[in-house]
């Protein structure tokens, strides 16, 4: 296909592509998947090799958010049969990060409820950051705490934090639509606060709420602008007793030709499978580490993720490797803290398919349990 070819062409040289050439991947068929994948491949390979990284996320403070993200469990009004605890002291942060450094992850995600942190919050976590950084040398440890105020991020990256996390999740236009007690621009300014204080960005997606194809191709363009180091792209997982529960859009085959269409806009940034892989790419998984250069290992905040046992043999067996601690994740020009590259100036897809409530698993374990991770 000669789309396929250009969109190599610009991802090697770092070019972004046209709207309409990202519209055209997310509109090609499943008689051309495979073509696709190989396609944004070439961009993966060039950029990140066959290395994987492997994160972890370790949930800090579970539930109970004054904000109402139709998509979380965590949610105000939320009835999802979750866990809910509050903080996590440093010493149980840290032993729950162990697990997941000793199953081969890189970086520490610590992630916590609510609207944003209050000066006391960042003092927590500055503490738990500098507790898991003393017993584990070389560890990335990211941040995902909320919106932030000023002089936050400095304070954060003064502990120790190597990266911030918040995700713009869908485009500006239907944002509105998702959530109502914070706006796009809330979070857009918290990533350039965590820009502004040195700490490497980490902003990305979630695919089907019930977006179109034109919302996906905005939210990418507007991480790409944005010019974070890693975008995580998320599958919904539609929660019971969420607003969202019913929101299930999303084939194997559509969730592949998302992570393409990201490779192909963002091609030298670390691409993440983040939450609901495993429900919404099931077998096709392996297919999609040719177009991601990132995971999670184990499970996620208020869900069951794969064994990370699983995730090792899979990533073995697709002919990748896990990437260690002493290399650098992104390419000499972007570690080096350079831009992406200059920028440039509907069909759903497959249908979708019925209900898979059997596949989303509420996490009873590991933190905030008396029960071991899975790690």
């Amino acid at each position: 296909m000669n789309l396929l070819n250009t969109l190599v062409d610009k991802g090697l040289r770092r070019e972004t592509p046209t709207r309409e050439e990202a519209l055209a991947v997310l509109a090609t068929s499943d008689d051309d998947l495979l073509d696709v994948v190989a396609a944004a491949g070439k961009v993966r390979r060039h950029w990140f090799g066959r290395r994987v990284k492997l994160n972890y996320l370790v949930n800090l403070k579970s539930g109970l958010c004054p904000e109402d993200c139709s998509y979380c469990s965590q949610r105000l009004g939320s009835k999802a049969d979750i866990l809910k605890y509050t903080w996590l002291k440093p010493d149980q942060a840290s032993q729950a990060a162990a697990a997941g450094l000793a199953g081969g992850a890189k970086r520490v995600c610590l992630v916590a409820s609510g609207r944003g942190p209050t000066d006391r919050d960042v003092d927590r976590v500055s503490d738990t950051i500098k507790a898991i950084k003393e017993q584990n040398e070389g560890v990335e440890v990211c941040a995902c705490l909320g919106l932030l105020s000023d002089g936050q991020a400095e304070r954060l990256r003064e502990a120790g934090a190597d990266a911030y996390n918040h995700n713009l999740n869908t485009s500006e236009s239907t944002y509105g639509d998702i959530t109502t007690t914070h706006t796009y621009a809330d979070r857009v300014d918290t990533v350039r606060k965590a820009h502004a204080a040195g700490l490497s960005a980490c902003s990305g997606l979630i695919a089907g709420m019930g977006e179109s194809d034109e919302d996906l191709v905005d939210v990418v363009f507007s991480l790409r602008e944005l010019d974070p180091d890693s975008v995580p792209v998320n599958f919904l997982i539609p929660m019971e007793g969420t607003p969202l529960a019913k929101e299930w859009h999303l084939t194997p085959q559509r969730c592949l030709r998302i992570l393409a269409m990201t490779r192909f806009v963002c091609p030298d940034v670390e691409v993440r499978i983040a939450g609901g892989r495993e429900v919404h790419l099931r077998t096709m998984q392996p297919l999609a580490l040719h177009l991601a250069n990132s995971i999670f290992l184990g499970d996620y905040l208020t869900s069951e993720g794969q064994a990370g046992k699983t995730d090792l043999e899979m990533i073995a067996d697709a002919g990748f490797e896990v990437e260690g601690t002493g290399e650098v994740t992104l390419p000499e020009h972007r570690a080096g803290g350079g831009a992406c590259g200059p920028a440039t100036a509907d069909s759903c897809g497959s249908a979708p398919e019925e209900p898979r409530t059997d596949l989303v698993a509420v996490r009873r374990r590991g933190a905030g349990t008396d029960l071991a991770p899975n790690a």
